[in-house]
């Protein structure tokens, strides 16, 4: 078996103004880096609404249908944009997910990455924000809480930016560990140490501008590790965002591409110990295309060696 690829041809039609840090080319970059990889390569299907309304109310649903222009450009917020493509590619991101969990529940694939957009971490249970219209994430672990039947699952999220979004969908939910690192300060803000949710299952980890890969690993082996394995879950889903890179414009932090090497590594070390290696992993962030598109190959690759 081979670790699989989900994407959709409709994610490059959610196009953005001049200038905007999450374009269409971040894709294409990914995408044209990934093709040489021994992939399991499938097409992500649209997310039914009774898909999304696991973590979203309906009228949020209705909102981001209602915003899409006929034409040019609708702003959602001072930084998120919809054109007349991104219903679309946000349905398939979410549908990437939704099936990717299948594929690795089911046991058909070992292992999945969503190479999707729009990113999806941001967006809380009724407000699309920070380039996000659909929390992705959350979603991939709705599914497979409640449709697949598990009783433990984990988001992890290395993103630079804080998963408010995660955060926010989650933060009823005692079967979900949610364990995020993030540069603090930095936008949206939240990310605190003492946010732990509703059931004391989100872990918050912040790491201060400047820092590196040094202080990345040791916080991860001295707090999200230990915190991962305790709790055991039956699916690890990984926000994959590479904006943590040293070359990315938007923060302020200095991971190496090997340090995506080693913690995407760690994690599949983990679930194979607690979960016969199941892992779903989806696109968020990484702006420097030269830096997102290495950084993400990095990521796949360690996803494959983990199924040899």
């Amino acid at each position: 078996m081979k670790t699989a690829l989900l994407t959709h041809a409709d994610c490059l039609g959610h196009v953005t103004p001049e200038g905007h840090p999450e374009r269409v080319a971040r894709l294409e970059h990914i995408l044209h880096t990934l093709e040489p990889l021994d992939l399991d390569r499938r097409t992500a299907p649209m997310a039914a609404d009774d898909d999304l309304l696991r973590v979203h109310p309906e009228s949020h649903i209705r909102d981001i249908r209602s915003s899409r222009p006929v034409d040019g450009f609708n702003q959602i917020d001072g930084d998120t944009f919809m054109s007349p493509g991104s219903v679309d590619a946000a349905y398939r991101a979410a549908g990437a997910v939704v099936r990717a969990v299948d594929l690795v529940l089911s046991g058909e694939v070992p292992n999945a990455f969503c190479a999707i957009r729009p990113p999806g971490h941001h967006a809380e249970t009724d407000t699309a924000m920070g380039f996000c219209l659909f929390g992705n994430a959350a979603l991939a672990a709705k599914h497979a809480l409640d449709h697949h039947g598990l009783n433990r699952v984990a988001v992890v999220d290395f993103d630079v930016h804080h998963g408010n979004g995660t955060q926010d969908l989650l933060w009823d939910e005692a079967r979900a560990l949610v364990i995020t690192s993030q540069q603090m300060p930095l936008w949206p803000g939240s990310g605190r140490t003492d946010e732990t949710g509703a059931h004391d299952t989100i872990l918050n980890i912040p790491l201060a501008p400047g820092s590196g890969g040094a202080e990345m690993r040791a916080a991860y082996e001295t707090r999200a590790f230990p915190r991962l394995r305790a709790f055991k879950p039956e699916l690890i889903i990984i926000s994959a965002g590479f904006d943590a890179h040293q070359d990315d414009p938007l923060a302020n932090l200095n991971w190496s591409t090997g340090d995506f090497a080693w913690i995407t590594g760690e994690l599949c070390k983990i679930a194979a110990e607690v979960c016969d290696g199941r892992i779903v992993s989806t696109l968020e962030g990484g702006y420097d295309l030269n830096a997102l598109a290495e950084a993400t190959r990095a990521h796949v690759e360690e996803l494959m060696k983990a199924v040899r």
